[in-house]
């Protein structure tokens, strides 16, 4: 890094080291970055996907009823998501809904979740399967 007579950075060595670290990282444009829940900056990876297929079957049956708008077994089906661990891409307040995918032989709803994305519910723009009470997130595809 540069540094002038006044000892100020110059934008130019700065902007050499961040494109070095850039290059080290391997993070660059287009790479989602989230804060995990030890709010280390993680890689968010598009390609860590999910068919619909291989969820579980009650995960698929879960999404089935999302896209019916319900109706829903537990009353925090439905209920916005605050995406607290900010391991989905941040989105505004409201944007993200969770659902349950009930566990078998589970007392409680379980940890498996799916959380979708969007302006209208039965219309998401996007839904994530977790079934470690969000600490991971696999994007669903069809």
């Amino acid at each position: 890094m540069l540094r002038n007579g006044m000892g100020r950075w110059r934008a130019a060595g700065v902007a050499a080291l961040l494109g070095l670290l850039v290059g080290i990282s391997g993070f660059g444009p287009g790479t989602a970055l989230a804060k995990g829940p030890l709010n280390s900056p993680v890689p968010v990876d598009p390609a860590r996907a999910i068919a619909v297929a291989q969820l579980p079957v009650q995960g698929q049956n879960m999404m089935t009823l999302i896209y019916q708008g319900g109706p829903f077994r537990y009353d925090k089906d439905g209920v916005v998501f605050g995406n607290r661990e900010r391991i989905l891409p941040a989105q505004h307040r409201g944007y993200y809904r969770e659902y349950t995918v009930k566990t078998p032989n589970e007392r409680s709803r379980g940890a498996r979740r799916i959380v979708c994305g969007g302006v209208k519910p039965a219309t998401p723009d996007a839904c994530y399967y977790t079934d470690d009470h969000y600490a991971s997130f696999r994007r669903i595809v069809q």
